[in-house]
């Protein structure tokens, strides 16, 4: 049929843009109106495809009778007072490292998680670091002290983070979740270094950097990384928790890039259900399908009940044999290699991740 005068040929492409627009449209309210929802469709689902595809590829790991000697090695855990970075840190101290930082905000809770590692291991060489990531100047001051005491760094576990905060500033204006997550840690990694640049020189050394990160780097804006901070608070506190989790996998790729002699890798803990619990129970039908998801989880791959499981994916990565780790990975639980999404992927947002949170150092002073 010959076409009219005038008459706009069909968009062929019509109806699978418009599909598009629905499901989009569809995101967008489960991301503001029921969170469970978004969270178990971004994450959860792609987690768990992946296991399946791999066909369960994880390591068996147990910490006591995997983790080799750590004789002389020198580790900072940061967000040691709580949670994973408590637990990493009572695994690692029964190896008889030479000293392991426990990096924390609140000296309190700091105390109580030092005395809780020294009930299980009484002789554990455990230092304690103040650090809040949310401040330059503490980071600074945090890795000047370490510096002042240590001419070695073997392993940097940058573990700490937040998680579904409201829109808030670091000191320096960074959003909050993101000035945490990433740009705190890259300050602090950044200081670190020349010192672990030199430890890796030494003969039979093995430096690692292990950033922790999640699959919910998944939820990150669709643009990747959203570099105005202004502009992340009208998204939900989901996406900007999702892009500071994708910046440590991006930061993570071009460290490996620009420092080959270092081991980094990203790694993902799992789903640990008490947090999930506590951070998605907006409203009884949010309640009654997180109780469900609760209910099923012991039989899901990548879950666990507490920090005891959770914490093993970093362990494996922190020490495991190196022959057993790419530079530059991302692992689901237990040491099983993830593709991650096609942003975590993208070597030139790494590399603009990259220059951007150097040229914001250089806004500070920091070179």
């Amino acid at each position: 049929m010959e076409q009219s005068e005038g008459q706009t040929a069909p968009d062929l492409g019509h109806p699978r843009l418009a599909f598009g627009k629905v499901l989009s449209a569809l995101d967008r309210f489960l991301e503001r109106h029921f969170s469970f929802l978004f969270v178990f469709i971004n994450v959860v689902i792609p987690y768990l495809q992946e296991f399946y595809q791999d066909m369960g590829a994880g390591k068996n790991f147990n910490p006591i009778r995997d983790i080799p000697s750590l004789k002389g090695k020198v580790i900072l855990v940061t967000g040691g007072n709580a949670g994973l970075g408590k637990q990493t840190i009572a695994f690692l101290a029964q190896h008889q490292p030479q000293r392991i930082y426990l990096a924390a905000r609140t000296a309190s809770k700091a105390q109580s998680a030092l005395a809780d590692i020294k009930k299980d291991v009484p002789d554990a060489p455990v230092e304690l670091l103040s650090l809040d990531l949310a401040s330059f100047a503490s980071i600074k001051s945090a890795a000047a002290s370490f510096l002042a005491r240590e001419q070695r760094l073997d392993l940097l576990i940058n573990n700490a983070g937040v998680m579904a905060l409201p829109y808030a500033l670091t000191k320096e204006g960074y959003e909050i979740q993101f000035g945490t997550n990433h740009v705190g840690h890259a300050l602090l990694t950044k200081l670190l270094l020349p010192t672990m640049l030199k430890t890796a020189s030494e003969e039979g050394s093995d430096v690692r950097i292990v950033n922790v990160t999640s699959m919910g780097h998944r939820m990150a804006p669709s643009g990747g990384i959203i570099f105005d901070q202004k502009a992340l608070e009208p998204l939900s506190t989901w996406r900007r928790y999702g892009q500071s989790k994708l910046a440590n996998i991006l930061f993570t790729r071009e460290l490996a890039t620009r420092y080959p002699q270092i081991t980094s890798v990203a790694i993902h803990p799992g789903v640990i259900i008490t947090d999930l619990y506590a951070e998605l129970r907006t409203n009884w039908f949010m309640t009654l399908m997180v109780n469900i998801y609760r209910a099923i989880s012991p039989i899901l791959p990548g879950h666990f009940r507490d920090a005891t499981g959770g914490a093993l994916n970093q362990t494996w990565a922190a020490t495991t044999d190196k022959q057993d780790v790419k530079n530059g990975d991302f692992y689901n639980p237990v040491g099983s290699h993830s593709s991650g999404s096609a942003a975590s992927r993208d070597m030139g947002l790494a590399k603009k991740l990259w220059e951007w949170t150097e040229g914001e150092f250089g806004k500070h002073g920091i070179n």
